[in-house]
């Protein structure tokens, strides 16, 4: 059974940081591109960040880049978002998502197609306020 088990959220000040990970099980992480997905209260989800299976290629949303880095350890099947410059508009709950094949290749947010991906965790809420 895959699982991804997000953590690392919190409440944090403007222009604080945090460091997200999701755990996982239950498929062979080092094959497969992974994501960051986020929602915000009455919003749909927007996709965060992109890394490919290898870890040497990521994407960014517009929103992000700049200030959010995408990671991952294949060793220990995590992978990881560090948030930086932290904005109010920010805040929403982030989960991580899975590539559903391990032939489906890492692109842009703005260019993936969300059926080739699956499996959000319970996610984390990740709050910015003053």
């Amino acid at each position: 059974e895959v699982q991804l088990v997000e953590s690392g959220g919190g409440l944090v000040q403007p222009g604080g940081s945090l460091r997200l990970s999701c755990q996982t099980s239950g498929f062979t992480f080092s094959s497969h591109a992974m994501a960051w997905v986020r929602q915000a209260r009455g919003k749909g989800l927007e996709w965060v960040s992109v890394i490919n299976s290898g870890g040497g290629t990521t994407y960014y949303s517009d929103s992000v880049n700049g200030r959010f880095t995408i990671s991952r350890d294949n060793a220990k099947s995590t992978l990881y978002l560090q948030l930086n410059s932290l904005k109010t508009e920010d805040t929403a709950i982030y989960y991580c998502a899975k590539a559903r094949r391990s032939t489906v290749v890492a692109l842009p947010p703005e260019n993936l197609d969300v059926n080739d991906w699956n499996t959000r965790g319970q996610g984390t809420q990740v709050t910015v306020s003053s």
